[in-house]
């Protein structure tokens, strides 16, 4: 659903007298790439960069390319109780929806699996009254052309039937984040589509487009989102909110960290890092976000290990930013906001019950705690909850 603005900035950081709240949503990037066992054959990529190997086990943690540790262990994005884990653990801490990485539909490297994880996210969503988008990886195009995939001179004609894709499946969903009217769509990088063949790609779209473009506006774009720039570190978000004031729409971000693995899995040089401050670079990017009074908000990311800006629980942090979620949806967004940190311990304990292969009836009754966490009802699913592990 829409959450309105109940404290926002206006010049003090208030509303003016008077002043109607505007609209916002608070949207998590997230990645549904990855490949573990037992879901899936092989460790994928993203958790082994060819460099780890996860079946490497020291101190209790499989060897991963990830400078953190996930709470629950390195998993499958295809698995639909790690999905269910995750999105309850979103909506629990005040999260909207999601933003999905997608690189399309073409079976190319993981592309195809990636698609299909995707699509069982943005199903899970629905069913718990969340948001989705799409961020389309730019890169895929060049990609594709380089092997073989799609003709040189077809790139915009594959990007304009990617798009109608979406328009034919996504974009109608009651679910679908939507500007004006207008179904939102990212796209990250700039190393694919030039900005004319953007504008092309748009212009082909058999529905109006509310298009983003990353950290600048191309030409078809009503605006740009913003993302971490190691090298700049916090001085990029100047940047950003200053050059986007004059746009029609933005998209600003909050980030707890950058602390990336690429250097070590010997992927390319470290892109930089930006310190956690203890949290304090979270909740700092999390409340000047919300202070531009933007529709959109974007946490980058909920999950993306590899670059360490997950605010998906770890062994590191546990659940520290997910908590400063909540606090500052209340402040800044819905003062009825009811999440509290207690609530946070749920999922993690619903997905082992979920991993100790219930009978029938079991299930039925997991189901039931599902449904009574997304209607908020904490206290009766942990009730139920500690009934099955028999507390």
């Amino acid at each position: 659903m829409w959450w309105y603005l109940v404290i926002a900035t206006c010049g003090t950081g208030t509303v003016a007298a008077g002043e109607p709240a505007k609209p916002i949503l608070i949207l998590a990037h997230y990645m549904p790439w990855y490949e573990g066992k037992p879901t899936t054959e092989a460790w994928g990529w993203h958790w082994t960069m060819n460099s780890f190997d996860p079946e490497q086990v020291a101190g209790g943690r499989r060897s991963i390319a990830s400078k953190l540790y996930p709470a629950i262990g390195p998993y499958d994005s295809g698995d639909p109780h790690v999905i269910e884990y995750q999105l309850l653990l979103m909506k629990l801490a005040g999260i909207d929806g999601v933003i999905i990485d997608w690189y399309g539909r073409t079976d190319l490297w993981d592309y195809a699996r990636i698609h299909a994880n995707a699509r069982r996210v943005v199903e899970a969503a629905m069913r718990f009254g969340m948001k989705v988008a799409v961020c389309y990886e730019d890169k895929t195009i060049s990609s594709l052309t380089k092997e073989g995939k799609i003709p040189a001179d077809s790139r915009v004609a594959h990007a304009a039937a990617e798009i109608k894709w979406l328009a034919e499946h996504w974009f109608p969903l009651d679910a679908y984040v939507r500007i004006d009217g207008r179904p939102v769509l990212l796209s990250f990088g700039n190393e694919g589509l030039t900005d004319e063949e953007w504008s092309q790609s748009i212009e082909q779209a058999s529905v109006p487009v509310a298009y983003f473009s990353e950290h600048r506006r191309r030409s078809a774009a009503i605006g740009g989102f913003d993302w971490p720039v190691p090298s700049e570190g916090l001085r990029a978000i100047h940047r950003f909110e200053t050059d986007s004031k004059a746009w029609p729409q933005r998209i600003p971000i909050a980030f707890p960290r950058f602390l990336d693995v690429y250097a070590e899995a010997k992927v390319h040089p470290s892109w930089g890092s930006v310190a956690d401050g203890e949290g304090a670079t979270f909740r700092m990017t999390l409340e000047r976000a919300l202070k531009t009074r933007a529709t959109l908000v974007q946490i980058a990311t909920w999950n993306d290990w590899g670059e360490g800006t997950i605010i998906e629980p770890s062994l590191e942090y546990g659940t520290r930013d997910l908590e400063v979620v909540q606090e500052l949806r209340r402040r800044h967004v819905d003062a009825t906001f009811r999440g509290d940190a207690a609530v946070l311990q749920l999922p993690g304990r619903l997905l082992q019950l979920r991993r100790g292969n219930p009978d029938e009836e079991r299930r039925q009754r997991l189901d039931g705690v599902v449904d009574l966490l997304v209607a908020g009802e904490g206290s009766q699913a942990l009730a139920m909850i500690e009934a099955l592990e028999g507390k």
